[in-house]
């Protein structure tokens, strides 16, 4: 392994050790606010205790599906579990300082381009589904739209049993409380942006 591999292989493990000391102290957060032992939010999310307590210490990074199931049981937004607080009027959001979730199989990826800030209920993220790629999402909570721009490659969205097909330009804008797959049918990566809008309800 040459230097540059190496530098880049430590950079990445730094990176998601952080996440995943970030997450673990807002999930801690959170769950304190609403008086929730490990145990009952375990059977509210389907996440076992363990898993929770690793997440917890920060000794665990959770794939994009688990914080998916977190993030809804607590009735949050998705990036009330990865974001820092900002401290001033100005939040920068450096390109090499971003946190990136993985799929398990890591063929689909999302980076937050939008802080949590309680006031607000819309959220930002880029994403990016390889080729061949399938990201399988549970439904989030009602009232939770998705607004979906694909910038490069074909992404299929399929929403019970209607299928869009979606090629570079092109967008949706969807219920996003049923269960729906991104998939790429195509020969090269996809490159989407996507915004997010909560219900008032959630929070």
């Amino acid at each position: 392994m040459s230097d540059g591999e190496k530098k880049v292989r430590d950079e990445g493990a730094d990176d998601a050790q952080r996440l995943a000391q970030i997450v673990g102290a807002n999930l801690r957060m959170l769950r304190s606010r609403r008086g929730l032992s490990l145990e009952k939010l375990s059977r509210a999310c389907g996440v076992s205790r363990a898993m929770l307590g690793q997440i917890e210490l920060g000794k665990s990074a959770p794939t994009i599906t688990v914080l998916w199931k977190i993030a809804r049981a607590l009735d949050v937004t998705f990036s009330a579990l990865i974001s820092e607080r900002p401290t001033s009027r100005a939040t920068v959001l450096r390109a090499a300082e971003s946190h990136v979730l993985a799929s398990a199989d890591h063929s689909f990826t999302s980076r937050a381009l939008f802080p949590f800030d309680e006031p607000r209920r819309v959220e930002f993220y880029e994403l990016r589904l390889r080729a061949g790629g399938v990201e399988e999402a549970d439904p989030h909570p009602a009232g939770t739209g998705e607004n979906l721009v694909v910038v490069e490659g074909t992404v299929e969205i399929t929403l019970g049993d209607e299928v869009h097909r979606l090629e570079k330009g092109d967008s949706i804008l969807f219920e996003a409380d049923v269960p729906h797959v991104y998939r790429n049918p195509g020969d090269q990566d996809a490159l989407m942006y996507l915004v997010m809008t909560y219900a008032d309800s959630v929070g």
